[in-house]
């Protein structure tokens, strides 16, 4: 099993930012391939970081391989070009973590 873990700190405008996001950056990425199950969550409380979390996403792949396809694929650049569209609503890039 692989997952791709995407953290999202405090947006300048929260209505916003989950509006597009909700809306328009999810979508996109239910449309790549090889997801075998996503989360969204919100962040409640953080414990030991000065991070001000607000959203965490994650998506699980079967294994590595799977993920390094999957990011590879049309419908992958496809969300990744959207990214500079929430990029408005925040301070600071989401982190990006691939974990195993």
């Amino acid at each position: 099993m692989a997952k791709m873990i995407i953290m999202y700190e405090q947006p300048i405008d929260k209505e916003a930012f989950d509006q597009h996001y909700f809306n328009v950056h999810v979508p996109l990425g239910k449309k790549i391939p090889n997801i075998l199950r996503e989360s969204v969550r919100y962040v409640l409380q953080t414990q030991n970081t000065d991070l001000n979390l607000y959203l965490i996403t994650e998506l699980e792949f079967e294994s590595v391989d799977t993920l390094t396809q999957a990011l590879a694929s049309p419908e992958a650049k496809a969300a990744e070009e959207d990214g500079p569209n929430l990029m408005r609503f925040l301070k600071n890039p989401p982190i990006i973590t691939i974990v195993e």
